[in-house]
């Protein structure tokens, strides 16, 4: 089983300094590692080639965001499963074997989701995956092991494998034959959530998207873009919203749509009262994109073979902020 690690990369020469070590001292003997760069500004490239002479480079003509980014550099990389590992990132011993042993033993299985602990407080799961994502009926992503902003600390609780709707796109395997089947990354996402998307669509072809507990790696979270960044909120609202009118089934996709607009409605007034408004201006900025991007995503959602049906919580949004059910075990 041929596996590459592709470590995708824009002016990000200081992480690469703090993480890529890691990766090549716990993967090199079990796979290929590759730096695909996004058309870098910085010396990340020389420094790879100076340093690291063993990473294969990739070089993106343009900066494409995260899903151009991987569409473009993959077109270039021969294996069988390809890791596609954010820059902030540190791999630990022994990392691959678990998720090479869980893809030997179930080829349904398509992609699959290490463990993602908090760099900064490695007790802690990490925002980005922790133990593996779902998302409620509303389209609201979270995981096991944090919900909403509520982090839970790692007591062994998550150290199983399991089936998940979606893998954290800071750590995500996939076999290559489905990433080029159902076309890769959707680009009009740029950055965010667009691994839900990929993991929806790969549910609709029936594969499974898994979790293997004994793999762990440590993501800073936020290194490219800061949670207090507003354009991060823009791109998650929006996202978020795209993956709705994309992929939620006909049965429920009217009530969905109207319900979102209300529930990002009462999002943007919360901001307000939190006095952070240019977060609420995120919101709107959002929606604004979403409207003029919905015919073009009812389009993509008619070309779909079939919406997966899916039976998860019914709203997180309901069970955190009203019930106070703050981890993955309470919600009902």
């Amino acid at each position: 089983m041929k596996i590459a690690i592709v470590i995708l990369n824009w002016n990000g020469q200081k992480l690469i300094e703090q993480f890529l070590p890691s990766v090549i001292n716990f993967s090199s003997k079990e796979a290929d590692i590759y730096l695909a760069d996004n058309a870098s500004t910085d010396s990340s490239i020389q420094h790879v080639r100076e340093f690291f002479p063993s990473v294969r480079i990739i070089e993106n003509a343009v900066n494409g965001g995260y899903a151009k980014g991987y569409n473009d550099a993959l077109q270039a990389v021969d294996a069988d499963i390809y890791c596609l590992l954010n820059s902030d990132v540190e791999a630990t011993e022994n990392w691959l074997q678990p998720i090479i042993k869980e893809f030997k033993s179930d080829e349904n299985t398509a992609i699959i989701q290490p463990k993602l602990l908090d760099y900064k407080n490695k007790t802690k799961f990490e925002y980005a995956g922790a133990g593996g994502g779902f998302v409620d009926l509303f389209g609201y992503p979270y995981c096991r092991g944090r919900v909403f902003n509520h982090l839970e600390t790692d007591k062994g609780q998550y150290d199983d494998n399991t089936n998940i709707f979606w893998a954290s796109g800071a750590c995500l395997f996939i076999r290559s034959k489905v990433y080029h089947e159902i076309g890769g990354l959707d680009e009009d996402y740029f950055a965010h959530q667009e691994e839900i998307d990929l993991c929806w669509r790969t549910h609709n072809i029936g594969y499974n998207v898994k979790y293997v507990g004994k793999s762990v790696v440590y993501h800073v979270g936020g290194a490219t873009l800061q949670e207090t960044n507003p354009h991060k909120t823009y791109l998650n609202f929006r996202n978020s919203l795209l993956n709705v009118v994309k992929n939620v089934p006909k049965k429920w996709f009217l009530f969905v749509v109207f319900s979102r607009l209300i529930l990002d409605g009462v999002a943007g007034v919360k901001f307000i009262l939190e006095l952070r408004p240019i977060h609420t201006w995120a919101i709107i900025k959002a929606h604004l994109s979403f409207y003029k991007n919905c015919f073009k995503f009812l389009g993509k959602r008619r070309k779909l073979s079939k919406k997966q049906d899916y039976n998860l919580h019914t709203s997180i949004v309901w069970q955190y902020f009203l019930l106070g059910r703050k981890k993955f075990n309470e919600l009902k």
